[in-house]
């Protein structure tokens, strides 16, 4: 997917503060400090820095991920990838030259996968 083909695009001069939702495609180029809960597919370009989750059908990453990311389809982490956090997805490709800081879960093939916990439950 190329900056054409998004139908939302955050530019690599650009900060975004807070939750982002779209029930289209995502590319990130700039600063997002918050959540993406994303109906289709994103992509985290090489100059892209998210600090937060990410919930959508498939990724492709490129920049800096420092959350969660969630995929009900395929995730796909390009050599310049940093992720720290957890990983879910049913497909997993990773290239040669990333650096993975976290867990990952790659569900049977055909089960959804689970979105994640947005917050710990509460000490009794």
């Amino acid at each position: 997917m190329d900056n054409e083909s998004a139908q939302t695009v955050i530019a690599a001069d650009a900060e975004i503060i807070g939750t982002v939702k779209s029930s289209g495609t995502v590319r990130i180029d700039g600063k997002l400090d918050g959540e993406l809960h994303c109906e289709k597919d994103a992509v985290v370009g090489k100059s892209a820095i998210v600090k937060g989750n990410l919930n959508v059908n498939s990724a492709i990453v490129e920049g800096t991920v420092n959350g969660n990311i969630v995929a009900r389809d395929r995730v796909e982490l390009k050599s310049s990838a940093k992720i720290s956090g957890d990983l879910k997805a049913k497909r997993l490709v990773v290239e040669d030259g990333v650096a993975f800081v976290g867990r990952s879960e790659v569900s049977a093939s055909g089960a959804p996968v689970p979105a994640a916990p947005t917050a710990p439950p509460a000490a009794a």
